[in-house]
């Protein structure tokens, strides 16, 4: 998992540094930031969408065997499943809000 986020930090870096090669002209200034904050909105989306679902699988894969092994306790386990799942996914949703800001109102100009 840690080679993954590694790889992960690379590539980002890898997808940043051409934003600083060279002074933009005035007339495309607004276009390369308009692109490229949709670029960054889809990333970060796919990214969060990603991990929320790994860690929702990870979470259920525990909680069913919690509940196999002690099935007297599957009513308390099945409650901190919930909550843990409602709180991955408004993680994910959060990072979906910031992205449609991102594509749709342009914060950043153009």
């Amino acid at each position: 998992m840690k080679k993954i986020v590694l790889t992960l930090g690379f590539i980002a870096v890898g997808m940043l540094s051409p934003l600083y090669a060279q002074e933009p002209g005035a007339a495309t200034a607004g276009a390369e930031l308009v692109k490229w904050s949709i670029i960054t909105g889809g990333f970060a989306l796919a990214i969060a969408a990603a991990f929320g679902a790994i860690s929702q699988a990870k979470g259920l894969s525990a909680a069913a065997e919690g509940i196999a092994r002690n099935p007297a306790a599957a009513g308390e386990i099945r409650g901190a499943l919930i909550l843990g799942l409602v709180l991955i996914e408004s993680l994910v949703i959060y990072v979906l809000l910031i992205s449609l800001i991102l594509f749709f109102v342009k914060p950043f100009g153009g």
